[in-house]
């Protein structure tokens, strides 16, 4: 289990600063609210190696599904676990099955051998096995699991490979640019100047910019870079991240597409955790960790706190103002007809497909505004190097 540091104050302002285990960052803030605590700063501390930013989403989904298969079939874990380790291609997480399977021919269970592996396997990937090996259906959690992640790295796919196009149009924008005011001008200002005629107001007024821009590099980079190092600093408190997260969620283009994403998100997780059995408290908790959004996460461990007083689901998702209506009716509906997980997984399907059409409608509209403006730009600047060009050949056809 992770360890986390934290800083916070107590209620008469003294510090307090230490470390709890916990399985996610949601978890410790939920604990030092508890205790009276007023959270100043949460750090993970840096667990044995890295090997969770080199396993993808799709390679978890491709061994859930190929264990679901062999478990389906009567292989023993240790032989599915080997079989499956000798056809992965990605290194790292061959080498993280072959321990689990080194741990389980020992004679630990499936789960405790995975959660060994936390930096591979996430705390929603250890609660569904748990409950699979609980309730006997392994299997069948297996190949459910591996469906939930097969869906999300679809979607982040779409929104990845949306986003891939303005970035680079806007990236060789800025380097074409800066090419031009930095270097192409200032070569054409010397030529100008030994040509000693009035400059056209439109190249005047380039140069101008060209000059300021070749002064302010050098300062304008160190300050771009301090504005970046304090901007991941201050998001690396929950305070920080809470007011960046609510800012993005406001904004009127981004807004609307990242909640609905973290809706798709949220109902697609619980669906998949309520379905293969995992308890409704331990259930929440791992839906607000993988939230991707403070906002949400918050209003998720909200909502947690209000069913283990006794609430419904529905009651304290509408009082948080963050989950649609129509999201809130259908949860309702579901809790009303114990087909909870079956609209989850409806408005999941829904809002996947919505978010698909915001994010192709989103980048349809901004390639034209992206090549206009960057067509403005370079034109402008191209003409205006070459006004004074014309006007010069002007004066010496005369």
């Amino acid at each position: 289990m992770p360890t986390f540091t934290y800083l916070a104050k107590t209620a008469d302002g003294r510090a307090a600063a230490g470390t709890l285990d916990a399985a996610s960052n949601a978890v410790v803030v939920e604990a030092l609210h508890r205790q009276g605590l007023t959270i100043v700063a949460i750090r993970a501390q840096k667990g044995r190696g890295r090997r969770r930013g080199t396993v993808r989403m799709d390679d978890l989904a491709i061994f859930a599904r190929q264990m679901a298969t062999l478990v389906d079939a009567g292989i023993p874990l240790v032989g599915g676990l080997g079989a499956v380790a000798d056809q992965l291609e990605n290194r790292a997480l061959r080498e993280v099955v072959l321990k689990v399977r080194e741990a389980v021919e020992g004679g630990t269970n499936f789960t405790a051998a995975i959660a060994k592996q936390q930096m591979v396997f996430s705390p929603l990937f250890v609660s569904m096995v748990k409950a699979g090996e609980a309730s006997g259906h392994l299997a069948e959690v297996l190949d459910r699991l591996a469906t939930y992640l097969e869906k999300s790295a679809a979607l982040q796919r779409k929104i990845r490979s949306a986003c891939i196009y303005p970035i680079i149009v806007i990236g060789m924008a800025v380097v074409i640019t800066g090419v031009l005011v930095l270097k192409v001008i200032p070569a054409f200002k010397d030529i100008f100047m030994t040509l000693g005629a009035d400059l056209p107001l439109p190249t005047k007024i380039l140069i101008w910019v060209s000059d300021t821009a070749r002064q302010c590099f050098v300062p304008g980079v160190l300050l771009l870079a301090a504005a970046v190092y304090a901007g991941r600093r201050a998001l690396a408190t929950p305070k920080g991240r809470l007011r960046f997260d609510r800012v993005v969620l406001d904004l009127g283009i981004v807004g609307p597409i990242v909640r609905k994403v973290a809706v798709a998100k949220f109902s697609r997780t619980l669906a998949t955790l309520v379905r293969s059995g995992v308890q409704i408290l331990g259930a929440l908790e791992i839906v607000a960790e993988s939230a991707g959004n403070r906002v949400i996460t918050e209003a998720i461990l909200k909502v947690r706190t209000s069913i283990r007083e006794g609430e419904n689901l529905a009651t304290p998702l509408a009082d948080s103002h963050v989950f649609p209506p129509m999201v809130v009716r259908m949860i309702a509906v579901g809790e009303q007809t114990g087909r909870l997980d079956d609209m989850l997984t409806k408005v999941a399907d829904f809002y996947e497909d919505q978010v698909d059409a915001a994010v192709s409608g989103l980048t349809s509209a901004m390639e034209p505004v992206i090549i206009t403006v960057l067509g403005v730009v370079v034109g402008s600047i191209v003409l205006s190097i070459f006004l004074p060009i014309f006007k010069l050949t002007e004066v010496l056809g005369r």
